[in-house]
């Protein structure tokens, strides 16, 4: 088993690297790692989060209209809603399922998938003595 090394930076170091980047000598974090060789992807963007060079950071700037925020608002509802409808229908599925099988069981009937196979798109006899009436 490879021991793996470790580097450690001075702040010296982290501090001119932050520099290089405020001046512009490097055109983004991954340029000054690759011209100094560090090989932490965000190791960069961390040093310049922690010396407080924040406007060196990218920024997503989102401008929305009322409308737009409460039509995103109604899709996050609206998606809620289906997550629900589909874990309660999943619910109901196992549900039906488990009682297929105890039906099964207490019927003497040993193969459950075979039955369903048999009596696929058979009328339920409930509602065929319903429709007698």
């Amino acid at each position: 088993m490879a021991m793996e090394t470790i580097v450690r930076y001075s702040e010296a170091f982290k501090l001119q690297v932050v520099r290089e980047l405020e001046e512009g000598r490097h055109r983004s974090f991954h340029e000054a790692s690759e011209a100094y060789g560090i090989r932490g992807a965000v190791t960069v963007r961390n040093w310049v989060r922690k010396y407080g060079k924040t406007h060196l950071l990218r920024r997503v700037i989102r401008v929305e209209t009322p409308e737009e925020r409460s039509e995103l608002r109604r899709m996050k509802d609206r998606v809620r809603d289906l997550e629900r409808a589909l874990s309660d229908a999943h619910l109901d599925l196992q549900l039906e399922r488990a009682y297929v099988k105890l039906a099964c069981r207490a019927g003497g009937i040993e193969d459950v998938e075979e039955f369903k196979k048999k009596h696929a798109g058979a009328p339920c006899m409930r509602s065929a003595r319903s429709a007698q009436r």
